[in-house]
């Protein structure tokens, strides 16, 4: 196999001449233009030295030809300058065909590739090689000349001007594309995080149940039939959301956002759930009750959901406080247990639930303040602030 040669899996590579085209096109255009200048140049009746010297002015804009999608401007200073050198001598290279028409691809890149102060040079080049070119017209300047040279040379260069103002309009809908399905996708995880909390709770809420009306199936039937009432009712509950949030999956994108989340709102259902399950929860309000905004409404929900679950979990023959203080410039929760567990559940404790790691995503994704940790006098505590603007 030949050195160099482009392999995939072993076997050599075959390229197309659609595929050269497009990854050396301008290359090709450059080198094939300059060369019919240049045998354009060598039919002119003029001295072997004027055609040598003309021949090096049009290798000259070879390199900038070849990269004129990159330095347009450069490219058109190149074009200025060899004109100039070209007119010194008896047959100006500006006469030859090949020259005319490199100019007028010259003047289209540089709308097509320039935005802004860069763009406008270009049209101020075209404005130039126009007037230059209506000076030198044997008839003179008339009006039929200058609309032709205006035509001539402007036409290329406005129509650089609307490839690239419609390319940057692809892009900026390609970005936003890109944007909205990024925020799809995080909508799908943020719902999938959602269904996991639901999940944890409950089954913790129905292990805690089980245990202990099983403790309790001989000695005392109608506590055993409690508990066995809050396992169907927390299955049912949790069976509901799960539908629920399993459903958002499957609606269109557009509707991912629309979504109704867990509240505050909600606080007592889910302190009697948790009460039922066996942990008593004292609730306290302070401050004047606000409107939240939805993030920290739900971050709240969660991080009192997963704190009691945790206490529920880890914590042991326990009791706990839920506090909630409204602030002037954010919310306060609180929830502290008295139990002898860690109470924390670690980065998901024994692997059934979100633990310390879920509360603090929530308290990050508001740009809050998370403080959790044992008690000096036994037990443990999360304290969690929330400000009503983020400052992320």
């Amino acid at each position: 196999m030949a050195r160099g040669r482009p392999t995939a899996y072993g076997l050599p590579v075959r390229r197309t001449l659609s595929d050269v085209v497009l990854r050396h096109g301008d290359s090709l255009l450059a080198v094939s233009l300059v060369a019919l200048l240049v045998v354009q140049v060598w039919t002119l009746s003029v001295s072997p030295t004027d055609k040598v010297v003309t021949t090096a002015c049009g290798l000259a804009i070879v390199v900038p030809l070849a990269r004129r999608a990159r330095t347009p401007l450069v490219l058109i200073a190149v074009l200025i300058a060899t004109a100039i050198v070209g007119n010194w001598l008896p047959k100006p290279v500006t006469d030859v065909e090949a020259f005319g028409f490199i100019v007028l691809v010259a003047l289209y890149s540089a709308g097509a590739h320039t935005t802004g102060r860069q763009a406008w040079i270009g049209g101020g080049a075209a404005v130039l090689f126009a007037v230059v070119a209506l000076i030198e017209d044997p008839q003179g300047v008339y009006l039929g000349g200058v609309l032709f040279f205006t035509l001539l040379f402007g036409a290329p260069w406005l129509a650089g001007m609307v490839v690239q103002r419609r390319r940057t309009s692809e892009a900026r809908m390609r970005h936003e594309r890109d944007a909205a399905e990024a925020a799809i996708v995080e909508e799908r995880a943020r719902i999938a995080r959602e269904l996991h909390d639901v999940v944890a709770h409950a089954i913790s809420v129905i292990v805690l149940q089980a245990r202990g009306g099983r403790r309790l199936l001989d000695s005392e039937p109608e506590e055993t039939r409690g508990a066995l009432d809050t396992i169907e009712r927390t299955g049912q509950q949790a069976l509901v959301e799960m539908r629920r949030l399993v459903g958002l999956l499957r609606e269109s994108d557009e509707e991912l956002t629309l979504a109704p989340q867990p509240t505050l709102s909600q606080l007592d259902h889910l302190v009697t759930q948790v009460r039922a399950a066996g942990l008593p929860v004292e609730v306290s309000i302070e401050g004047s009750p606000v409107e939240l905004p939805p993030g920290v409404d739900l971050s709240a929900y969660r991080i009192v959901q997963e704190a009691l679950t945790n206490a529920l979990k880890h914590a042991g023959p326990t009791r706990a406080r839920v506090t909630i203080h409204y602030r002037s410039d954010g919310l306060d929760v609180d929830v502290a247990d008295d139990g002898i567990g860690g109470g924390n559940g670690g980065n998901g404790g024994n692997g059934a639930g979100f633990g310390l790691a879920g509360i603090r995503e929530r308290v990050s994704f508001v740009g809050g303040e998370l403080d959790a940790g044992p008690r000096p006098g036994g037990g443990f505590a999360v304290h969690a602030r929330l400000p009503y603007r983020s400052e992320r």
